[in-house]
């Protein structure tokens, strides 16, 4: 008999999520870095062997919205619990468990399998894990508590054996050969995302949008053109940098990354472009592909 299932990845930002999806799928699917809100769609990774089929979904992390992006970015988490047959919520050795309660309490109501993940253990001590668990099984009685390092790998495979256990009988939703239910293009714009991310201080990477404007695949080589879009011209001129020089290198690593990714050589143009006050807007949000369906 062949299982098939839904588990869908919650929880707050700067957690680990991304790291652990990606342990998960075996391939790089969701962006990871050391800042918080790295996530802002659900992006889909599908496991396939002869007797299964996973549909993995990291979420963005749980968080109070202050804007529009952010009420877009939590409205993907709260749309995971309601279409998953198996629920991961991952948190960490230093994350307060009472940090999003309002969110908390919707998991508490589900009735399908929950597996409350204690991310980076190593990272902390026994004593602290096991107060850990502890209040964790106070606030989430009914899930299954399980401690992991997503970035070391510990657990995953338990992790993995447990989730087989728990899928339903069921064919494949997805093709065997598919990945993701991303198209190449959102992988381009989520690739220089995360070197903007990386290479940028403070607001800058959370003031940017990557649009793909351009994607023409040959046999041995793609050419790209994006638009990074930010909400200010001085933020134009700080992704630009002095004489070119920030943009070229963000292009530089980008391209090397998308090279890696496609196993083609990669044709990059980039251009920055003011599109103020974006994140504010429902209109503009839906344009760049925000909001569940």
């Amino acid at each position: 008999m062949h299982k098939a299932g839904f588990v869908n990845i919650v929880g707050n930002p700067n957690v680990g999520k991304s790291t652990l999806m990606n342990q998960l799928v075996g391939e790089r699917i969701s962006i990871a870095t050391f800042k918080a809100q790295t996530t802002r769609h659900r992006i889909m990774g599908i496991v396939n062997t002869d007797e299964m089929q996973i549909v993995f979904s990291d979420t963005p992390g749980v968080l109070k919205p202050n804007y529009k992006l952010q009420e877009s970015m939590l409205a993907f988490s709260e749309s995971a619990l309601t279409d998953a047959d198996v629920l991961l919520y991952v948190t960490d050795v230093v994350e307060n468990p009472e940090k999003n309660m309002d969110f908390l309490e919707k998991v508490q109501k589900m009735t399908i399998p929950v597996i409350l993940l204690i991310n980076k253990i190593d990272e902390t001590n026994q004593d602290h894990l096991g107060t850990l668990v502890e209040k964790w099984h106070q606030l989430l009685p009914n899930a299954e508590i399980l401690p992991i390092s997503a970035k070391n790998k510990f657990g995953v495979d338990i992790l993995l054996r447990r989730i087989k256990d728990l899928l339903p009988d069921s064919p494949p939703y997805f093709d065997k050969e598919q990945l993701t239910d991303k198209p190449a293009r959102f992988f381009v714009s989520e690739i220089i995302r995360e070197k903007i991310l990386l290479y940028y201080d403070k607001e800058i990477p959370y003031s940017v949008e990557v649009v793909v404007e351009s994607f023409k695949e040959k046999e041995n080589s793609i050419h790209i053109r994006v638009v990074i879009y930010v909400e200010r011209d001085s933020q134009k001129g700080i992704i630009i940098g002095h004489q070119g020089v920030a943009l070229k290198k963000v292009g530089a690593e980008s391209r090397k990354a998308l090279e890696r990714f496609f196993g083609k050589s990669i044709f990059l143009e980039t251009y920055v472009k003011v599109d103020k006050d974006w994140r504010s807007s429902k209109k503009e949000l839906e344009n760049f592909g925000y909001y569940p369906e």
